[in-house]
């Protein structure tokens, strides 16, 4: 029987994607635009994401460009329908160009879907910080499931919160953030820091190096030790 604090947890989760799911392509209007955020796309870019790429939280496919420029094919995976139809939408010139069978867009709860094949690479730009402490052990064992042999990861992300957005307070991991109209959700942001962040990696056996950008943002990259 699930505790109290499953259940709530299961409520927050539905909350955020609920949140996600309303935002639709709007989540490109809510971009920082604070120092470091070039610096992503050029570790990015020097990682290299080739071979066959999976995307976890591709969102509105944002990163999905610069992963098919180096990628044979794409595997993009997003809980929102909203979402992936905003991708879609982005991407359909390149998908056309490159060929329908490089570029496939999943709809799945990530905290419940399991990958039907293995890659090269597992990316995921900007979801990390929304997977709750409590699920972190489970979800880095579905990017293990991803990967071939040898296989690579990398990340993007931030731990930006506003003093509005703390609405339990700093220590806590739950924020509130509001939708143009006002309404409020709960959602998961939790602030990683990029040595702690190794650490908690290292101890689930991966071997990832975390580096800061000017800014709030961080990215890491690495493989199964």
């Amino acid at each position: 029987m699930p505790s109290s604090q499953d259940e709530e947890l299961t409520r927050l989760l539905a909350e955020q994607s609920a949140y996600y799911r309303t935002l639709g392509a709007g989540y490109l209007d809510q971009g920082l635009d604070l120092p470091g955020g070039d610096e992503l796309a050029e570790a990015l870019e020097a990682f290299r994401p080739a071979g066959s790429v999976l995307e976890l939280a591709c969102g509105p496919g944002v990163w999905t460009g610069q992963l098919l420029r180096h990628a044979t094919d794409v595997t993009a995976v997003d809980g929102s329908p909203e979402m992936l139809a905003a991708a879609a939408a982005r991407l359909a010139t390149a998908a056309a160009r490159l060929g329908a069978a490089q570029l496939r867009l999943v709809q799945a709860d990530l905290f419940s879907w399991v990958p039907d094949r293995r890659y090269d690479v597992v990316f995921f730009g900007f979801w990390l910080s929304h997977v709750p402490l409590e699920r972190f052990a489970s979800f880095w064992s579905l990017v293990a499931d991803g990967l071939k042999d040898g296989g690579r990861v990398f990340f993007a992300d931030d731990a930006y919160r506003t003093p509005d957005e703390l609405i339990e307070g700093p220590s806590s991991s739950t924020i509130r953030r509001r939708l143009d109209d006002g309404t409020p959700y709960r959602i998961v942001k939790v602030p990683h820091h990029p040595a702690e962040l190794e650490k908690r990696l290292h101890r689930l056996g991966w071997n990832v190096k975390v580096s800061a950008t000017a800014g709030p943002f961080y990215w890491g990259a690495g493989s199964r030790s």
